[in-house]
């Protein structure tokens, strides 16, 4: 596990306003003599002073929290339904560490903002979302007598269980997938109401804020971007470290330029500056993303880097869209290849599109999904066959077809998947809901034991092959066994023209 540690503020001229001093977590008591009591106040003038302090988020897209808190007010209104206030600490980026940190060392600050965003948007219900420490806040829940009641949510550990809508989604109790952005989830959120989706450290702000007003939070940062906020920091040679820092502090004190080739800003989904360049700029809520800063150091490479963070988001995709389910897979596998050291005409075996190359056209696979890798391939070469229809592709009883005298009528009583090679992309999902049947070679296609399916798995099968993102597996019927070889008796030839019984 890696070890997370906290700064002493010296190195970067700022005393602490969001984490416990020392590393050490504070209960209610300690929390409330470092902060006091929390006053509520009247909901417009919290609104005020939230909006004259430019608060912003501190998960990624740096919103101004005031027109968030105000245009769920504003559904809340129209609709006639209380909102739903949701604490967002998933941290689904890997590289962050920010939130768990402040969850666990000033557990209350995050509650006491959950609590006043809840009042300025007159939410009914509240809720804190998290992968880990659920028991620990659980605990510190025990100690307070709020106003509304909060729930924990243990989230899955998914990439995309911190996205809003897929967060509205799991708390609503269904899968924490991602849905249409239309409408918003600050209008159709939390079973269809108004809903605030917030990071967790944005609420502690906004409980500071609360406390002690617009111009104590401006007394850091920058006019255009005031106050601080939490970084997660990759030093090579260090233990990551999570620091309170101002906007607008150089880099350089931050993270060492020696020894290093590039800097990611923002995590996953940031951007590699390099050394040199990054040493000139300022900590800016643009830039800085989910808060991450990592070096990269000299010898290390960043194409390779570049092709593991990739392969990640490729086997955390939700696959509900094309781009997600075949487009990231594939420049995955690109930056894979150009990353592995060879002549770069050479033809990496598996299957892929075809991409042209100064050697001639070669194939880039799919990266492997699930598991370890497979048997040889040899269920791969096999003629192509045609989509599969309706009705076998859900698993509905087909038109029979005639039987074959040497191994016994053709029968829905005895099934058999198939796959339409001419499909499969290479999802996955098959292997997940038949492990039994399916397994997967090492570039993720499917590779099918060749067993009948048995009547307690018809059902699971007929889900795998209706769940299947592009239709390629199917269930076809069987020749049933012959009398003595097997465990059913066969039956009797029928005709087309004969109706199953």
């Amino acid at each position: 596990m890696t070890t997370t540690t906290t700064t002493n503020f010296t190195d970067v001229c700022m005393s602490p306003r969001l984490l416990a001093p020392g590393g050490t977590a504070a209960d209610l008591s300690t929390h409330e003599l470092r902060y006091g009591p929390l006053a509520y106040g009247d909901p417009d003038g919290l609104l005020r002073t939230v909006a004259e302090s430019g608060l912003t988020g501190r998960g990624g897209a740096a919103f101004p929290m005031y027109r968030k808190l105000v245009a769920v007010a504003d559904a809340s209104r129209r609709t006639g339904r209380a909102p739903v206030v949701v604490a967002n600490g998933a941290e689904g980026e890997p590289a962050s560490r920010k939130d768990k940190t402040l969850l666990r060392l000033s557990p209350h600050l995050v509650l006491d903002g959950l609590q006043l965003a809840a009042r300025a948007t007159g939410a009914g219900e509240a809720h804190l979302a998290v992968e880990d420490g659920a028991s620990f806040l659980e605990s510190a829940l025990a100690q307070r007598h709020d106003p509304l009641p909060v729930r924990i949510v243990r989230l899955p550990s998914r990439f995309l269980s911190g996205q809003a809508s897929a967060l509205a989604q799991y708390v609503s109790g269904n899968a924490p997938l991602p849905r249409h952005q239309r409408p918003p989830v600050r209008e159709r959120g939390v079973r269809k109401a108004p809903t605030l989706v917030q990071n967790v450290e944005t609420l502690a702000h906004l409980a500071l804020v609360a406390r002690y007003g617009a111009d104590w939070f401006r007394g850091v940062g920058t006019p255009a971007q005031p106050g601080s906020t939490l970084c997660t920091l990759h030093a090579p040679g260090r233990e990551v470290r999570v620091v309170e820092a101002p906007f607008g502090l150089p880099l350089n004190r931050l993270l060492p330029s020696h020894g290093v080739s590039a800097v990611l800003m923002g995590g996953y989904h940031g951007t590699w500056i390099p050394a040199g360049e990054a040493s000139q700029r300022t900590l800016d809520a643009i830039d800085l993303g989910a808060g991450v800063l990592a070096a990269l150091p000299a010898d290390r490479c960043g194409v390779a880097e570049t092709a593991r963070v990739l392969r990640y988001l490729a086997l955390q995709s939700a696959g509900q869209c094309g781009p997600c389910l075949n487009g990231l897979p594939r420049i995955a596998s690109a930056f894979q290849t150009l990353a592995t050291p060879g002549p770069p005409g050479r033809r990496p075996p598996g299957r892929g599109p075809l991409v042209g190359t100064g050697g001639g056209p070669r194939r880039l696979p799919p990266p492997r999904r699930h598991g370890p890798p497979g048997p040889q391939r040899a269920d791969h070469v096999r003629p192509r066959t045609r989509r599969p229809r309706k009705g076998t592709v859900h698993g509905e009883r087909p038109h029979p077809l005639p039987p074959d005298p040497e191994r016994g009528p053709l029968t829905m009583d005895h099934q058999q998947l198939d796959i339409d090679w001419t499909s499969c992309r290479a999802h996955g999902l098959c292997a997940e809901l038949l492990p039994d049947h399916i397994t997967l070679d090492e570039w993720g296609y499917p590779l099918l034991d060749g067993s009948p399916i048995p009547p307690r798995t018809v059902k699971r099968a007929r889900r795998a092959a209706a769940d299947c993102p592009v239709l390629a597996l199917r269930l076809r019927p069987t020749a049933a066994p012959r009398q003595g070889r097997g465990e059913l008796r066969a039956e009797p030839p029928r005709t087309r023209t004969q109706k199953p019984t």
